[in-house]
């Protein structure tokens, strides 16, 4: 793997280097700005929105979105230590003595996977399928498996682990496994060891277990 060797050191001084306080405040209002751009560009757009609007009932709408901004550093928090704390086991079982701290700053950088999808789902709505329904909109994401399927025949349940499951998920599991390569200078394949077996199956059976309980 030396092409993936070589991009040890870019990582480290120009991302890795950065201040993860910084890093975290920059990831968060990127997600505010994907929440706003959608409200703006699409589901202002959308008619029963528009319906909403001119009986002058959105302002409830208007409160869960709030709210919506409200939660993402909370949500961001909690998914960044979690990750971390399971990563941290991870490596601990193969012997790779790597901090907390440092863990927690890959995972924070590694976060930047999920940001493209956001971004992607503003332009398909925006330019591809430009008149979606609600129900359209909040079923659609970007390269998942939910996208295979007809959305409005699934049972509810299945909704959110088809769309969990998609490329951006598995291509951030790999590249948490390079940023634990770059950063422990170990192997890789004991790399990609320790979140195939430690990330990947906590994430599977979290799928799995919110189907069982979805009432």
């Amino acid at each position: 793997m030396r092409w993936l060797e070589k991009l040890r050191t870019p990582y480290i001084r120009d991302w890795y280097s950065a201040n993860a306080i910084g890093l975290f405040i920059a990831i968060s209002l990127l997600y505010f700005m994907a929440l706003l751009i959608k409200r703006m560009l699409i589901i202002n757009d959308i008619a029963a929105f528009e319906v909403l609007q001119d009986r002058g009932e959105m302002w409830v709408f208007d409160l869960l979105f709030g709210l919506e901004y409200l939660s993402v550093p909370l949500f961001l928090v909690w998914k960044f230590v979690f990750t971390t704390l399971v990563l941290w086991i991870g490596c601990f079982m193969f012997g790779y003595r790597l901090t907390f701290a440092q863990l927690w700053k890959l995972v924070v950088l590694s976060e930047l996977v999920f940001i493209l999808p956001e971004f992607l789902k503003v332009i398909w709505f925006l330019i591809i399928h430009s008149d979606p329904d609600y129900h359209e909109f909040v079923a659609f994401y970007p390269l998942s498996l939910i996208n295979i399927f007809d959305f409005e025949a699934l049972i509810p349940k299945f909704l959110y682990p088809l769309k969990a499951l998609n490329l951006f998920e598995v291509f951030y599991w790999f590249f948490l496994a390079a940023s634990i390569f770059w950063i422990s200078g170990k192997k890789w394949s004991i790399s990609l060891m320790i979140v195939f077996t430690s990330y990947v199956p906590v994430f599977l059976m979290w799928l799995l277990f919110y189907i069982m309980a979805y009432r």
